[in-house]
């Protein structure tokens, strides 16, 4: 302890965000007073001060005239702070703000009262960085600037000023960040003077070498070339090289079909599928799933392409080829950046070594790598050939989405288990065939315990399938309505498969259900694990959304949209955003246009009529959806969104009963939807989230709409 009672200073890097009042030393003090309060409550108001707070991983500082907001160990905890104070200034037009990130090294001091304070040189930087902007002005550091130009909902509106001169003639790189609804877009005041300075500067100079003409017409060139690159970086978004991914990373691509007769082709996916699981298991491995890595079947895209899509940095391809009961594989290892190859080999086995060859195949590519194994895996069981062929003709079957080709899978399953009783995975298979059968196919009363009995029994055989946890899950927060249970059971799910990337968007949701601080980062997980999964993508919007982060939420739809421009499961997710930016007439077209190909409207259409005022429209839709609701099975809580959109409660909870009722897979959206905000103020919606598990006071603290 040193002398005072202060713990010796720690140095460590920060993330520093400085506000600070413009015009705030011509109040009158009271003004001044009042105005810092003000101030205070927004800034507390915000839900990265709050977490960050609670987590005692930040300090504030007040300043005077503003105040630093010092976060430690989280990047874009500043950023997202910022967002959310700008967003909060849009009613209080009377606090004229401006802002400075940077993140750099801090001088951290707790005393005998745990009271944090820190100093240094990030908070000396910030304040430099936010002294460059205006009222409104959000500034970065080139050096933060960097560490979120990767990250594509934030890239799209970073944009580059230039140098610009602080105290004792230092320059600092910036970047201005501003999208249409906060930020300012405008050049600092600052900088527009010296660069005015810079060109009469030139402009003398110019002048003093009249009798050169040709020092005249390169230095008016220069001149030029330096307005229009300085407009150019103002007006165009910051292009930085992306993070290179992580060198213990990998895609496995399916191997390639080269049998006599090229209908193996479900049993190249498979066996590339059952490689891939394998690694997956492996710890200190990113792999990338299933729906990414085959994404790429069939095209003749470059490694480093691929490599870049996925963010790996390793590709395994190969081939494969069966004759009868024989089976040759020839894999390669490649590094994705420069497509050279890191190992190959060949395997020939016959089909009763189809497991050995898949554990040599993985043992291999860990040893290429240089990775240490904290245990070796267990060798598997001799199983069933035949039931194992059948299997994989499951597998294949249970990757596509039509309903014809899940019962297939389903049915081929079920054979493999008649063969082989012990076959885990197969169980596995039909609950995962049944959970995406639910709700866009069957009833989910008569899918959903399906897939409650085959994650159970898959289970009982193999308590270390990931997946039969994660699926199990799912069934005990629909079924039984116990969000608890399926956390513990998603928590081992990913406690033996941290590359699962279903089992991270299924917590994604649950976290959002049940008003976690988390819910984010497992679905930005998932996306990275899976990023051209159109079903992950789509959740990523709606997780968005929901966190009234609409810029991020039009970046990934639009991202989904390039992956699958067909891909639909209940709303467009571009016209969803579209809808709750206030773009009601893109949205409509939208729909409209999904309406046509479909054959059948959404809610959100519905929805967008109810919000342009076309109410007759609007309740023509809805009669539809009602109509469709009793033929078939249709989730009732989207047709109780229309009803709400349209100021009818009542039928709103009459229907959002019938849904829980139903046992409706996504019913617990409306604890976080945007749709269902204007029912929060109803007392009826508390009982409502308890029916099905939610505690309403950790949901009902966003803002209403």
């Amino acid at each position: 302890m040193a002398n005072g009672g202060e713990a010796d200073p720690k140095l460590q890097i920060a993330n520093v965000l400085y506000l600070d009042v413009v015009g705030y030393s011509k109040l009158l003090l009271d003004a001044q007073s009042e105005l810092m309060a003000k101030l205070t409550r927004i800034v507390r108001s915000t839900t990265r001060f709050s977490v960050a707070d609670a987590a005692r991983k930040l300090v504030r500082l007040p300043t005077g005239d503003g105040m630093a907001l010092v976060f430690f160990d989280d990047p874009e905890a500043a950023m997202e702070c910022a967002k959310e104070i700008s967003a909060a200034l849009k009613s209080h037009p009377e606090i004229k703000l401006r802002m400075g990130i940077h993140s750099g090294p801090v001088n951290r001091v707790i005393d005998v009262n745990e009271q944090a304070n820190v100093a240094g040189a990030g908070i000396d930087i910030a304040q430099r960085v936010m002294s460059c902007g205006d009222a409104g002005h959000i500034l970065l550091s080139r050096r933060v600037a960097y560490d979120l130009a990767p990250l594509p909902r934030w890239n799209a509106h970073l944009y580059e000023l230039g140098d610009c001169e602080v105290k004792h003639g230092e320059k600092i790189s910036l970047v201005n960040f501003y999208s249409d609804e906060i930020g300012n877009p405008e050049l600092p005041e600052k900088l527009k003077r010296a660069r005015k300075e810079a060109l009469s500067k030139a402009r003398r100079q110019v002048w003093l070498r009249r009798s050169a003409l040709a020092a005249v017409v390169m230095l008016m060139l220069a001149a030029l070339a330096g307005i229009f690159i300085l407009h150019r970086r103002m007006t165009e978004p910051i292009v930085l090289p992306p993070a290179p991914p992580p060198e213990k990373s990998i895609a496995v691509l399916p191997f390639v079909d080269l049998s006599q007769t090229r209908d193996q082709e479900y049993f190249c996916d498979g066996i590339s599928e059952e490689i891939l699981d394998a690694l997956a298991k492996v710890e200190g491995l990113r792999v990338v799933a299933r729906t990414s890595s085959f994404s790429f079947k069939g095209k003749n895209t470059k490694a480093n392409e691929i490599g870049q899509k996925l963010n790996v940095a390793n590709l395994l391809e190969g081939s494969l080829r069966r004759d009868g009961n024989r089976i040759r594989v020839t894999a390669q290892l490649i590094n994705a950046r420069d497509g050279f190859e890191i190992w190959s080999g060949k395997i020939e086995k016959e089909m009763q070594g189809v497991f050995a060859m898949q554990d040599e195949i993985t043992r291999k590519i860990v040893d290429a790598l240089k990775i240490k194994l904290a245990a070796a895996p267990p060798p598997r069981a001799q199983q069933n050939t035949e039931a194992y062929d059948l299997y994989l003709q499951g597998l294949y079957f249970s990757n596509k989405s039509s309903e014809e080709d899940l019962r297939k899978s389903a049915d081929l399953f079920q054979r493999a288990l008649e063969k082989e009783p012990k076959l885990a995975r197969a169980w596995t298979g039909i609950a995962k065939d049944w959970l995406w059968l639910a709700d866009a196919y069957v009833k989910p009363l008569e899918a959903y315990p399906k897939t409650f009995d085959a994650a159970r029994k898959a289970l009982a055989i193999d308590d270390r399938d990931a997946d039969a946890h994660a699926y199990l899950g799912e069934m005990k927060r629909v079924i039984d309505y116990d969000l608890k249970s399926e956390e513990a059971e998603l928590n081992r799910a990913l406690q033996i498969d941290p590359n699962s990337a279903v089992a991270h968007l299924f917590m994604a949701l649950l976290q959002e259900s049940m008003g976690g601080r988390g819910g984010l980062d497992h679905m930005q997980t998932a996306v990275r694990l899976d990023p051209l999964s159109p079903i992950i993508g789509n959740w990523e919007v709606d997780a968005y959304v929901s966190n009234d982060r609409l810029d991020e939420a039009l970046a990934a739809a639009k991202r989904t949209m390039e992956i699958d421009p067909n891909y639909v499961y209940f709303e467009p997710e571009l016209a969803l955003v579209y809808r709750e930016q206030g773009k009601l007439k893109e949205a409509l077209e939208i729909y409209l246009r999904v309406a046509n190909t479909r054959r059948q409207p959404t809610a959100g259409l519905a929805i967008t009529y109810a919000r342009l005022g076309k109410i007759d429209e609007a309740r023509r839709v809805l009669s539809e959806l009602i109509t469709i609701a009793n033929t078939r099975y249709f989730p009732g809580e989207q047709i109780a969104s229309v009803y709400v959109a349209l100021g009818d409660n009542d039928e709103a909870f009459r229907w959002l009963d019938r849904a829980i009722k139903e046992h409706s897979g996504p019913i617990h959206c409306i604890g976080f939807a945007r749709e269902f905000r204007p029912l929060r103020s109803d007392p009826r919606f508390p009982d409502l989230l308890r029916r099905i598990g939610l505690d309403p006071t950790k949901l009902t603290q966003t803002p209403t709409s």
